[in-house]
């Protein structure tokens, strides 16, 4: 159930990190509407608290101890309903986060992000939106292109892949997602505008920007998002993102 304008926004903080969390809490219990209901330092802890507490948003760390931000998510996803993640890094190429995505995250935060951004991110994802911002899109294009890792990293000190070895093992696997294009049902069943609006979903352009871009209004570009949605199966933009990347759509 989406959260209404007049209700409270129930947020938990998951990080390992005291002091982000002290910041964390601090500029959302000054914003009007949100209360912070609860804090967990590590994974396990954070996916017990949101089972006791059911909060509406979960600010979730990636690299924790005990449990990992990516298992805490899948966690969380499968036994609190109506509980939505938003992932929060320091780094937007972090293959954690991406992950993290892939294990149900309804949004992606790095930690350097501006208060404004903050609260406008945990008020879209309280709505029922995602937050997916350009930025994130182009670096998991760049970096990750049509595969995306769907397994837990093996080590939590693992580095990122360079993007260069990345970029190549996309060339490789162009055919195999040329293909993966062409033979899903699902992507078959859209239209050609749907494709178009799929496509803008994927590069990080919000509903105004779509509109902008097509010539039409922002509420018909509403309705052709969640055609879209309903055709892929997908829970939400983050869902379909990753669908576009999967496919070879983008």
């Amino acid at each position: 159930m989406s959260i209404q304008p007049t209700d409270s926004v129930r947020i938990l903080l998951v990080d390992d990190q005291a002091l982000l969390r002290m910041g964390f809490r601090m500029v959302l219990e000054a914003e009007p509407g949100f209360v912070v209901v609860g804090e967990a330092s590590d994974g396990a802890a954070g996916v017990a608290a949101a089972v006791a507490e059911r909060p509406d948003v979960i600010l979730m760390d990636v690299r924790m101890p005990v449990m990992n931000g990516i298992d805490a998510t899948r966690a969380i996803v499968h036994q609190v309903e109506g509980s939505k993640v938003l992932i929060l890094t320091t780094f937007d190429l972090d293959e954690y986060a991406f992950a993290a995505l892939r294990a149900g995250a309804s949004g992606f935060l790095l930690k350097d992000a501006r208060p404004a951004e903050l609260v406008a991110a945990i008020r879209a994802v309280a709505a029922g939106d995602a937050v997916v911002s350009p930025r994130v899109t182009k670096q998991l294009l760049a970096l990750f292109g049509a595969k995306l890792p769907s397994e837990t990293p093996a080590a939590a000190g693992a580095e990122a892949a360079d993007v260069a070895m990345a970029n190549a093992a996309n060339a490789a696997n162009a055919a195999n997602a040329a293909n993966a294009a062409a033979t899903d049902d699902r992507l078959q069943a859209l239209t050609d505008r749907e494709r178009e609006v799929l496509t803008a979903i994927a590069e990080g352009l919000t509903n105004n920007e779509i509109a902008a871009r097509l010539v039409v209004s922002e509420s018909t570009v509403k309705t052709h998002v969640g055609r879209v949605l309903q055709k892929l199966g997908a829970r939400d933009r983050v869902q379909a993102v990753i669908f576009a990347y999967e496919t070879g759509l983008v």
